[in-house]
């Protein structure tokens, strides 16, 4: 089995607005996809989808926000049935993402020109050889941004 790349990764929004902000106005990823509930009002076999179109056509299911050709933040407003999540760190599943720079103390300064959140006062070097630092959005979804040094056991895995 090959894969190409990792084509999206799934945020469910508690609040879609300011999630929508933060990586459309913040982060400067573009929105190219928008689904509303309307456009499963002919497709019977999406039964549950279609029940939501015929009373909120209107209502946003999901949008997919594009970090760099072919890669995505796929987004879904909460529902009312959906819980929140616990803290960060005490869940299991997915529990961050990293996207790659090619100037990690120029992207650190706009992170910190913009305002966003920083988890540290500068980046660091990890143990795996590669440049660093950490934020999280509106949510409290950790990732992390990164650049490869020649060292980096990424460089490594993919030359």
């Amino acid at each position: 089995m090959k894969f190409n790349s990792l084509m999206h990764v799934n945020i469910i929004a508690k609040d879609w607005d300011k999630m929508v902000d933060f990586y459309q106005n913040k982060l400067g990823f573009k929105n190219l996809v928008l689904v509303k509930y309307g456009e499963y009002l002919n497709r019977p076999d999406r039964p549950e989808q279609q029940k939501i179109a015929q009373k909120h056509p209107e209502r946003i299911m999901y949008g997919y926000f594009e970090i760099c050709p072919g890669q995505f933040i796929e987004m879904f407003p909460k529902s009312e049935a959906q819980n929140d999540d616990v803290e960060w760190n005490d869940r299991t599943g997915l529990n961050h993402f990293a996207l790659t720079v090619n100037d990690i103390d120029k992207t650190f300064k706009e992170f910190k020109e913009k305002g966003l959140p920083l988890m540290s006062d500068k980046p660091t070097k990890g143990p795996s050889e590669t440049w660093q630092f950490w934020s999280h959005d509106p949510d409290g979804n950790y990732f992390e941004v990164m650049q490869f040094t020649d060292k980096s056991y990424s460089n490594k895995w993919t030359h």
